[in-house]
């Protein structure tokens, strides 16, 4: 043990414990989890307990098991663990090793840690949700206690940026121990199942080195089905073991120890083996290039567990498991471009996790997320969709607990789940036997995660055996006898802690839900047919969102269990078949609307207000403006671009659609039908949204028709986009030497000279180049046409006229 890397820097360690604050970076394989905490035990300056948080449950029993081995003894004496549901502490350990929720409310129950002088958070570098918050309540502990220390751990500080956390840290580097890898990209065909390609590596590995293997899959489901793969063809002295966190004890360990004299093994791991784990004998490692990570969508409520790439650090981690004790080979089943392209690390919890345990920790703590000294700030869009879900189950107010949030928070799970068995205790007191053992039985179960299709009353009365002790935990936590589940409560419970994910049969295998969403059945699920499901559980995948678990729930139900999430409103909507405002009472939970009945009487208010709605949906185009009304705007459009200097406003469609509420709703007072929208005034409409100067100004700029010298009203045709043009007959723009302009000379007319029949002659921006040029040609042509009206050969010297050669000699 005195080799160990970790040894080289004890020097520097041991002047950084005289700072209250050290990070510690050593590589696995350097000692930093299973040599420096005992080490740190015979510290003079350590002279209360250690508390040392480890991410995964599994790396926490092993290095505790592993210590406690170095010292003689078993845990539970100088060494001890401590995790939900399982502990080794006596009186005389001095150094436990805790999972994070562990940690986590350790402070909260003492903010200033008494009798502990030294907290240790070690593989930091997994950026778990717990260990950022743990950290930042150790922080503000440490403010209270000048004598606690805090030493952060971490096989790489690449994009951490602990110092801008710790600026006063003291920071030691271990080199660690490894030896050569030989690293092999040999990309898998993306069009084999992935135990095919990893199994195949695996085969070519053990036929071509000695020694043990360790393979990296992202999950539990793909674990057994590569298993499943290499049963039959693998040799007789290799044995096969899986490696995850939920796998029995025993396994666990099976999967850890060293193989038997003679014999090799192989093992199937989630990225629980990447770091903490040394797994005796591994010498090659075949590594899938994926991991399972879980991800929130805050707009959905939906965690999905989703197989992604690893990045940089975690594969130098995998590939290092093969050099911890001999020169090894690992076999990376991607190519060396997809290597250079992959992140340089995984994204921390929680920039990507439903934070609604989270929000709860802060509140029960006394600080908002946002006032603790965090790694890496909270989204605000998950911040804001924890609180609504608290709030939502009546466990936040403001920034406060409830009495029952306090409660919940005191159960130490999910807060739905808490919220359930909460309830269930409730309904229990309130004369419905059966309830809470329904309600902790049910949360055993979805706690377990191994839930199916089939209704999940079967799924919990089938599974009685397994669940029997977690089952049994809650009921102590509660304070209340163990009893048997009937099944009874499962639907309501469930509807009360999801009432947003309550589902009322659409049509097939879809459902609408409660807070808006819907969602599917899997095809030949034992839940088809159902009239309302409350759900527990909901997926995605490339089709949509689907109900992974699920119990059917009656109307009476219900109304019995949770009349609280009812509602009864009056709702107009558009009826697209009839063109008018449908009004009826609904009986709703949620959204999902259980009852409809006609509404009698509807004010003229609503009626505009849905009236409004369906404008506003169908868009500018759809509105009935008649030709007026349609100048009008385009003169106000024209305005906003041309004379915004003189308080004309810019005029677009979707903003003025926007405001509509204000300018639109007072002449829509008792309307309900489409057709009713044509008689409406639309130019005094939109002129209403000037004033008096405005309108008086907009007529002179940008006037509707131009007086010509003739007395002629000639009305300006105005368009989209383009120049406004005049249509004016020839012979009444005689004596004008140029074009006339608008808006004080910004905005050019485009003339169309018209033959003493109204049909064009000519488009022209220019009159004056016109009366010298093609002019000469039009007159020869139209004067055999209409020889009764004038065509002077100097027409811009000529008086304009509207009348014949008869008429003008009179």
């Amino acid at each position: 043990m005195d080799q160990l890397p970790i040894t080289e820097v004890l020097p520097q360690l041991q002047q950084a414990l005289a700072a209250s604050q050290v990070i510690v970076e050593a590589p696995p394989g350097a000692g930093k989890s299973t040599w420096l905490p005992l080490w740190l035990l015979q510290q003079p300056a350590i002279t209360g307990r250690i508390i040392m948080l480890e991410p995964r449950r599994l790396a926490a029993r092993s290095i505790a098991q592993y210590l406690a081995a170095q010292l003689g003894e078993k845990p539970g004496e100088t060494v001890g663990y401590r995790m939900r549901g399982e502990s080794r502490c006596g009186r005389q350990t001095r150094l436990e090793v805790v999972t994070e929720g562990v940690l986590t409310r350790m402070l909260q129950t003492d903010p200033e840690l008494d009798g502990v002088s030294l907290l240790i958070f070690d593989e930091f570098h997994e950026r778990s949700l717990q260990a950022d918050l743990a950290l930042a309540f150790a922080l503000e502990c440490q403010a209270l206690r000048d004598d606690l220390k805090i030493m952060v751990m971490s096989a790489t500080l690449d994009g951490l940026e602990l110092s801008a956390l710790l600026p006063e840290a003291e920071l030691v580097v271990s080199q660690g121990r490894s030896f050569p890898v030989d690293l092999e990209y040999h990309p898998r065909n993306q069009h084999s199942a992935l135990e095919e390609s990893l199994g195949r590596a695996v085969l070519d590995a053990l036929h071509r080195e000695p020694g043990s293997l360790l393979a990296f899959l992202p999950g539990e489901r793909e674990i057994h089905r590569a298993a499943d793969w290499l049963k039959g063809r693998l040799s007789d002295e290799v044995e096969l073991r899986p490696l995850y966190g939920r796998l029995e004890l025993a396994e666990q360990q099976a999967a850890i120890a060293p193989a038997p004299d003679g014999r090799r093994k192989v093992v199937l791991a989630t990225n629980v083996a990447e770091t903490s784990l040394t797994i005796e004998g591994i010498r090659m490692v075949v590594d899938a290039g994926l991991e399972r990570r879980a991800r929130f969508d805050p707009e959905t409520g939906l965690t999905q567990l989703q197989s992604r790439l690893i990045g940089q650090a975690s594969a130098t981690q995998r590939a290092g498991r093969a050099g911890r004790m001999q020169p090894g080979t690992c076999i990376r089943l991607w190519s060396r471009e997809q290597q250079e392209r992959l992140a340089p690390r995984r994204p921390a919890e929680i920039e990507q996790s439903d934070l609604a345990g989270f929000v709860l920790e802060c509140a029960a703590w006394g600080a908002e997320p946002e006032q603790l000294p965090l790694l890496t700030t909270p989204p605000a869009p998950l911040l804001a969709a924890a609180r609504a879900q608290l709030e939502a189950l009546a466990l936040l107010s403001g920034n406060q607990l409830t009495a029952l949030g306090r409660r919940v928070w005191q159960l130490g799970c999910e807060p739905w789940l808490g919220q359930l068995l909460l309830t269930a205790l409730a309904w229990q007191q309130q004369g419905h036997d059966g309830a809470l053992a329904d309600g902790a039985w049910l949360l055993a179960l979805l706690e377990e995660g191994r839930t199916g299709d089939a209704p999940l009353s079967g799924q919990l009365l089938a599974a009685k055996g397994r669940l029997r002790a977690s089952a049994r935990r809650w009921f102590e936590r509660v304070k209340q006898p163990v009893a048997e589940p009937s099944g009874t409560f499962v639907g309501p419970l469930l509807a009360n802690a999801r009432p947003g994910w309550v589902g009322q049969l659409r049509q097939g295998q879809r459902y609408s839900l409660a807070g808006g969403q819907s969602a599917d059945l899997p095809e030949g699920s034992p839940l088809t047919g159902k009239g309302m499901l409350a759900v527990a559980a909901l997926g995605r995948n490339g089709r949509g969102v689907f109900v992974q678990a699920a119990e059917p729930v009656s109307q009476e139900q219900l109304q019995r269990f949770v009349p609280e999430r009812f509602s009864e409103l009056e709702h107009l909507e558009w009826d697209d078949n009839a063109s008018r405002v449908r009004a009826e009472r609904h009986w709703c939970f949620g959204s999902l609307v259980l009852r409809r009945t006609p509404l009698d009487s509807v004010s003229p208010a609503q009626k505009a207000q849905c009236l409004l709605q369906e404008v506003q949906k169908r868009g500018w185009p759809a509105l009935p403006l008649d030709e007026k009304a349609q100048q009008i705007w385009l003169r106000m459009k024209l305005a906003g671009q041309k004379l915004a200097d003189k308080g004309f406003a810019e005029c677009d469609e979707a903003c003025w659609l926007a405001e509509a509420a204000h300018w639109l709703t007072p002449h829509l007072h008792g309307l309900g039908r489409w057709s009713e929208l044509a008689r409406l005034d639309w130019g005094a409409i939109l002129l209403s949204r000037l004033d008096w100067p405005q309108r008086q100004l907009l007529d002179t700029l940008l006037p509707g028709y131009l007086e010509l010298a003739t007395g002629t009203k000639a009305a300006i045709r105005y368009r989209e986009e383009q120049d406004p043009v005049l249509p004016v007959k020839l012979q009444e723009m005689f004596g004008q030497p140029g074009s006339p302009l608008l808006a004080e000379g910004r905005v050019p007319l485009l003339l169309e000279l018209l033959s003493p029949a109204r049909r064009p002659l000519q488009l022209t921006r220019d009159l004056a180049a016109f009366w010298a040029g093609s002019y000469q040609d039009v007159k020869k042509e139209m004067r055999g046409r209409y020889p009764k009206h004038p065509w002077p050969d100097d027409p811009a010297n000529t008086a304009p006229t509207r009348h014949t050669k008869k008429y003008m000699k009179h």
